[in-house]
């Protein structure tokens, strides 16, 4: 076999390779959480399963909590929260990261022309000079290629696509957040208006305790002394202390909703209201779903993959970088003559380049990488572990706070009970005013325990709703292969 036909095979199995698609790097396999998922959560013994047990929260979630504020400003979270809109930014700049390493897979081609006009004198010879004005105009083109014999391209693809999905799912995981945490801070708002309500009927026992001591000082009535006075104004005063303080916390609340739909916070007006939100039943499922149901978990899985691709990327140093360039160049003294043969020249060619030795530079790079890899693989295990542990708390925290719920809806009763009690004996001039005063501030108080546990529960009932995912899925995400960012898919929509 001549030469020529040696270089002739050895270039044509160089372009077959890069075109098969060889690519040096280990291929992605999903590692498995750090513990098996179990059969079932541990707490959810005895928790009441909604019917049916596989209809988890779908959309738009909170509608189930039968709130008209929730309603009306959760959509306004996916438009208008910032935190949002700036990881849609983020995942609109990874997607144009994957068109950029996209398009290192084709061949590169340039164009370039010049025109000149030069004047020039020759001698005659006698003294004399002929002056002489010429065009001269070229056109060149030039085209160059690197193929991905070794896969160093494709694995940055790969690499730059999951990374992408990544950005999607902590979208959808940024997103879900800050619907939990306004649906919370409505909650918070809901339960801080029924404290208000609660806080004023604790003024008014106060206020009737004091009228009917005073009564009794300036009456002479011996039941009463002006210390028992003095002591009825300083519980009064009290009391409208707590009452003025709990403005403060509902107007930070006002400010967290407005901050958490994109609003400046004079800008929202939130009339009173203490009907609370209703608590909703919210479907488990089993341990095994909420690996594809957490978007935090979806997002740390997407970037194990692509460190791994990235090891690949690594590798790919080890062997050899292949460059085929051409050059086609015309040139005439009339733009016409640019287009014949007779003025124009060609030439292709191609070119490898090798690093001989690097003192450990490349293998520390894939030390680097594969280090990167496992961190990206103790990180999604945590991510689960901790996904596993946040539903695991709110369910025992759910299943107590209904016992302590049952308890105190209880203790209501019977403290309104003693409150009625105390009125009627009053009525008759068994007991002084002092034991209704009592038995009112003791029923309040009783109530506010109540709300309180209505709050725990509401509270934990969303958080369990957003550890479960908020009804996303791992099958939402989009192959970022050949998304552009205009058309990358809107958390507004």
């Amino acid at each position: 076999m001549t030469d020529q036909k040696m270089r002739r095979r050895t270039l044509i199995l160089l372009l077959g390779s890069g075109l098969a698609g060889c690519t040096v790097g280990p291929n992605y396999h999903r590692p498995a959480p750090a513990e098996a998922p179990a059969p079932q959560y541990r707490e959810l013994s005895g928790w009441t399963q909604a019917a049916p047990a596989d209809a988890a929260p779908k959309g738009d979630w909170w509608t189930a909590l039968g709130d008209p504020l929730l309603n009306q400003l959760e959509p306004e979270v996916r438009v208008s929260n910032q935190t949002v809109r700036a990881d849609y930014a983020n995942y609109q700049e990874a997607l144009a990261l994957v068109g950029e390493a996209n398009a290192t897979l084709y061949p590169t081609l340039g164009v370039s022309g010049s025109a000149t006009r030069s004047r020039s004198t020759v001698s005659t010879g006698n003294g004399g000079s002929v002056a002489s004005v010429g065009n001269q105009f070229s056109l060149q083109a030039n085209a160059s290629w690197s193929p991905d014999i070794w896969g160093k391209v494709r694995r940055q693809i790969e690499s730059d696509v999951a990374s992408a999905q990544s950005s999607e799912a902590t979208l959808a995981n940024a997103t879900l957040s800050a619907q939990v945490s306004l649906a919370t801070a409505v909650i918070d708002l809901r339960v801080a208006d029924a404290n208000i309500d609660l806080l004023k009927q604790t003024v008014a026992a106060y206020e009737d305790y004091l009228r009917v001591v005073t009564n009794a000082v300036q009456t002479g009535y011996k039941l009463y002394s002006p210390l028992d006075e003095a002591n009825a104004r300083s519980s009064l005063d009290s009391a409208r202390s707590n009452l003025l303080n709990a403005g403060i916390a509902r107007a930070q609340y006002v400010h967290a909703i407005a901050v958490l739909v994109g609003k400046n916070p004079e800008d929202l007006d939130i009339p009173h209201n203490a009907t609370l939100p209703t608590l909703p039943n919210v479907p488990v499922g089993v341990p095994s779903a909420l690996l594809q149901r957490r978007p935090d978990i979806a997002a740390a899985e997407r970037n194990m993959a692509a460190e791994n691709a990235l090891i690949g990327v690594a590798v790919a140093a080890y062997y050899p970088d292949i460059t085929l360039s051409g050059l086609a160049e015309t040139s005439a003294s009339a733009i016409s003559g640019l287009f014949k043969a007779a003025n124009s020249i060609w030439s292709v060619g191609g070119s490898a380049a090798e690093t001989v030795l690097d003192f450990g530079a490349r293998k520390s790079a894939v030390a680097q990488a594969r280090a990167a890899y496992n961190s990206a693989v103790a990180t999604y295990r945590a991510t689960v572990l901790s996904a596993f542990q946040g539903v695991e708390d709110n369910l025992v925290s759910l299943n107590v706070l209904a016992k302590q719920a049952t308890v105190l809806d209880t203790a209501v009763q019977e403290a309104h009970h003693a409150t009625d009690l105390a009125h009627s004996e009053y009525d008759v001039g068994t007991v002084d005013y002092t034991a209704v005063a009592d038995a009112a501030i003791t029923e309040v108080a009783t109530r506010q325990s109540a709300l309180s546990v209505a709050q725990s529960r509401l509270v934990s009932a969303v958080t369990l709703i957003g550890d479960l995912g908020g009804g996303w899925s791992a099958a939402d995400l989009h192959n970022a292969r050949h998304l552009s960012p205009a058309k990358a898919p809107n958390p507004a929509n």
